[in-house]
C-alpha cells in the first residue's frame, strides 16, 4: 500500500514554478520534489527549446511524479540556453540539474557552452534534498512513512497543526489526515488511500518540521498496527523540540555563625538589584542575615554597606584570571560564581513567531526597502451608498461598504489600467484580469484572499464571495489559487475605528487602497450632517507617477459618489461608455 497524503485541493495534473539555483552566470533548472515520496522524475517533454525565451508562467516542461504529471512553469524571464537532461533521460533523482538558463542581456550560447560550476552536479545538492530510507526499529509490521510534503513552492519546513486521526483509527481516501501550517496558510492533508493510522511520530504543535522528514506511519486493513516497525530517531533532529537542560548543581550552603561557606551561592531575594547580588557574593555574605530596609522588605545596597560596616568585614582579594594553557603557573583560584537569578522575576514572555508571520514580516519589509512609496487620497460621500444599500436590504440582499468599495476599485482600474499590474524582474507587467486581493485578519496573521474578475461581478455576487473567502480564511480553510496571485489589494480597517491610514504595498502588485470608516461631518455646502469615508492609495513610485495615482483616485471617489456607475452594481444596465462620459 502506498498511502500517500495529498494535498486537499491539488488535482491530479497541476502546475508548480521551477526550482532554481543562481549561479554567476547562469540560472539552474534541478529535479524539484513535488510529492512527500517522490524520490525521482521523468521528464515527459519540454515545451521549450534551446534559445527560446522564457517569460514567467510560461510552461518550460512536463514531469511525471510518482503519482501524475506536472507541468512545470517558469517564475522569471530569461532564455533557456541548455537542456541538460532530455526527455529520454528516464529516471532523474530530485536535486539533478535538469536545465540552465541564462538571464536577460546574457549571450545565451555562452551560457550553454560554460560548464556547471562544482557542486551543480548529479548528485551534489538538491532543491530540496531527497529524504534518505529511515532506519526501521521496533515492531515487525511493516508500515508506510509519510513524511512532511512540500504543500508550496518555497515551503522549506511546516507546523503539525492538528491530527485528525488518532492512533489505530481507520481513515479511508478522501479522509482529512491533519492540518499543516506551511509558509503561506494552514492547508490540510488528505489520504488517497485506506489504512490504519498505526504510529504519530510528531504531536500537534511540531514546529519547524523539514520538508522529507517522517510525521506518522501508516499500516493496511488488518496488519497489527501496535506491531509497526518505527523509524529510528536521527542523529539531529529537524524539528523545534529539544529535550530541556538539566538543571544546574547548585551547593547547599552549609549553616555557619558568620556566614556560608566560599563557593556558595544565593538566590537573591525578590526585587534586590544587581549591585546587592554583586556585594553579597564578594563579601560571601548570607543575604538572610543582613536586615533589609528596602520597599517592601527588599534588601537595598545601602543594607550590605552598612552590614559590612558593621562586621568590619575585609575586602576581598580581586579574582584571578587563570593563564592561557601551557603557562607555567599555579593552578588559578575559581573566581567567584555568578548570582542565581529567579525566572519567576521576569517581566516579559517571549512568544514564538509562526512561519506564516516570518514570512508576512520578511515580505512586508522587503517591499518597504524595495518599493518607494508614493500616497494618495480622497475622502467620499457616502450618502448615495448608504441609499442604495437600504435597496438591497429592502431586496433581501445584505452587502457592506467594502463590497461596494470592491465594486468600484475594480471598475476604476478599467479606466486607469496603469496600476492593474504585477513587478516581474523590476519591469511591471500590466494585467488584462482585475483580481482583487482582500485583507483579511485571523488568527494565525493576515492573508489577502482574492476575488478574481471582479469587474465582471455584480455587488451581489462580489459580497456573497467575499463572505465565503473570509470564512475559509478563518478556519484555514483556503486553496492556494484562493490567496495566490491578485493584481490589486484593498485593506480596510474602517471596522475597528479607523478614520484614515497608510498600508504597505502587497508585492509584486503596483498599489494598495487603505480604506477608513466611515465618519459624520458638517457638508459646508449644505450645513447639514454628511457620511465621508477617506482611502488612500499606497504605489509604486517607480512604476505609477504621482498624476496617475491621482487619476485613479478621482475616478474612485466618482463611483463611490454615483455608485449607479458601477455597471455592474444594483442598476446593471449601464455600459462602459456611458460611465466614461459620465466620469
Amino acid at each position: 500500500m502506498a498511502s500517500l497524503p495529498r494535498v486537499a485541493h491539488v488535482s491530479h495534473v497541476s502546475s508548480r514554478t521551477l526550482h532554481v539555483s543562481r549561479l554567476a552566470a547562469a540560472i539552474q533548472i534541478k529535479m524539484p520534489s513535488l510529492s512527500p515520496t517522490m524520490e525521482e522524475g521523468t521528464i515527459v517533454k519540454w515545451a521549450k527549446a534551446e534559445g527560446e525565451e522564457l517569460a514567467a508562467g510560461d510552461m518550460v516542461c512536463e514531469i511525471q511524479t510518482d503519482k501524475a504529471v506536472m507541468s512545470m512553469e517558469a517564475d522569471e524571464d530569461g532564455v533557456l540556453a541548455k537542456i541538460v537532461k532530455g526527455a529520454d533521460a528516464g529516471a532523474i533523482k530530485v536535486g539533478e540539474v535538469i536545465a540552465v538558463v541564462a538571464e536577460d542581456g546574457e549571450d545565451w550560447r555562452e551560457v550553454a557552452a560554460a560548464p556547471l560550476t562544482a557542486g551543480s552536479d548529479t548528485a551534489t545538492t538538491t532543491t530540496p534534498e531527497a529524504p534518505a530510507a529511515p532506519v526501521m526499529s521496533g515492531g515487525s509490521t511493516p508500515g508506510t512513512v509519510i513524511n512532511m510534503p512540500s504543500l508550496s513552492p518555497t515551503m522549506a519546513e511546516g507546523t503539525i497543526v492538528k491530527w485528525y486521526k488518532a492512533e489505530g483509527e481507520s481513515i479511508a481516501a478522501g479522509d482529512v489526515l491533519c492540518d499543516i501550517q506551511t509558509d503561506k496558510a494552514v492547508v490540510s492533508m488528505e489520504a488517497d488511500e485506506d489504512g490504519i493510522v498505526a504510529k504519530i511520530l510528531l504531536a500537534e504543535g511540531a514546529a519547524g518540521v523539514e520538508v522529507g522528514v517522517p510525521i506518522c506511519l501508516m499500516v493496511e486493513e488488518g496488519q497489527d498496527w501496535k506491531d509497526v516497525a518505527i523509524p529510528a530517531p536521527a542523529s539531529s533532529s529537524s524539528v523545534t523540540s529539544s529535550p530541556a537542560p538539566a538543571a544546574p548543581e547548585v551547593a547547599s550552603p552549609t549553616p555557619a555563625a558568620s556566614g556560608p561557606p566560599a563557593g556558595s551561592e544565593f538566590i537573591h531575594p525578590t526585587g534586590s538589584g544587581l549591585a546587592t547580588a554583586l556585594l553579597l557574593t564578594q563579601y560571601n555574605i548570607n543575604p538572610a542575615q543582613v536586615e533589609a530596609t528596602g520597599p517592601k522588605g527588599n534588601l537595598i545596597k545601602a543594607d550590605v554597606l552598612k552590614y559590612i560596616r558593621d562586621k568590619s568585614l575585609p575586602t576581598p582579594a580581586p579574582a584571578e584570571v587563570p593563564l592561557p594553557a601551557g603557562s607555567a603557573a599555579a593552578t588559578p583560584a575559581a573566581s567567584a560564581p555568578l548570582p542565581v537569578f529567579s525566572q519567576e522575576t521576569a517581566d516579559f514572555v517571549d512568544i514564538e513567531l509562526t512561519s506564516m508571520r516570518k514570512v508576512i514580516a520578511k515580505r512586508l519589509t522587503e517591499s518597504k526597502q524595495t518599493a518607494p512609496h508614493g500616497y494618495s487620497s480622497a475622502t467620499a460621500d457616502l450618502t448615495a451608498i448608504n441609499r442604495l444599500r437600504q435597496d438591497y436590504l429592502k431586496s433581501g440582499y445584505k452587502v457592506s461598504i467594502n463590497d461596494f468599495v470592491i465594486s468600484a476599485v475594480a471598475a476604476a482600474l478599467q479606466y486607469v489600467p496603469q496600476i492593474n499590474a504585477n513587478v516581474v524582474n523590476e519591469e511591471p507587467q500590466f494585467m488584462e484580469n482585475i483580481d482583487i486581493s482582500v485583507a483579511v485578519a485571523t488568527p494565525n496573521g493576515l492573508i489577502t484572499p482574492i476575488v478574481k474578475n471582479a469587474n465582471m461581478k455584480s455587488v451581489q455576487e462580489i459580497s456573497a464571495e467575499v463572505k465565503d473567502l473570509a470564512g475559509k480564511a478563518k478556519e484555514n480553510k483556503l486553496k492556494l489559487d484562493e490567496f495566490q496571485g491578485g493584481t490589486f489589494t484593498i485593506s480596510n480597517l474602517g471596522m475597528f475605528g479607523i478614520a484614515e491610514f497608510t498600508a504597505i504595498i502587497n508585492a509584486p502588485q503596483l498599489a494598495i487602497l487603505a480604506v477608513g470608516g466611515g465618519r459624520t461631518i458638517i457638508d459646508p455646502e449644505t450645513m447639514r450632517p454628511t457620511t465621508v469615508m477617506t482611502a488612500t492609495l499606497s504605489f509604486d513610485q517607480r512604476h505609477v507617477d504621482d498624476a496617475t495615482a491621482a487619476d485613479f483616485m478621482s475616478v474612485f471617489r466618482s463611483l463611490m459618489e454615483r455608485p449607479d456607475l458601477q455597471y455592474r452594481g444594483f442598476m446593471g444596465s449601464l455600459k462602459l461608455d456611458r460611465v466614461a462620459a459620465t466620469l
